[in-house]
């Protein structure tokens, strides 16, 4: 069974940056696609950007530039950079993987594709 856990959230400044970690154990991560979702509050959880076992990754358009998802398989950990981050950017973040591929495609954005699920860290951006 695979496990993810998240962390690095913290408050930052508009503008500021973060970077959130999501280590796995369990399994290794090499042929898992790693997505990264948000949900703020009253809001439904979206895709926010992912990175499959070739190492493609995809951004939704609002992140765009701003941030960079990475992985070390080694380490069995993703990571996700966040940079200048805005007000809209509080969520609470997390991470999720899968063993399936989409052709065509990066990954699915659906959060009901992936099959694990990290507890979520929380980033809140205010001055």
């Amino acid at each position: 069974q695979l496990q993810l856990v998240e962390s690095g959230g913290g408050l930052v400044q508009p503008g500021g940056s973060l970077r959130l970690s999501c280590a796995a154990s369990g399994w290794t991560l090499d042929h898992f696609t790693i997505g990264w979702f948000r949900q703020a509050p009253g809001k439904e959880r979206e895709a926010v950007s992912c990175i499959n076992s070739d190492g493609s990754t995809d951004y939704t358009d609002s992140v765009k530039g701003r941030f960079t998802i990475s992985r070390d398989n080694a380490k069995r950990t993703s990571y996700l950079q966040i940079d200048s981050l805005k007000p809209e950017d509080t969520a609470v973040y997390y991470c999720a993987a899968d063993a399936a591929t989409w052709p065509g495609i990066v990954c699915n954005r659906e959060p009901a594709e992936f099959s694990y699920w990290g507890q979520g860290t929380q980033v809140t951006v205010s001055a």
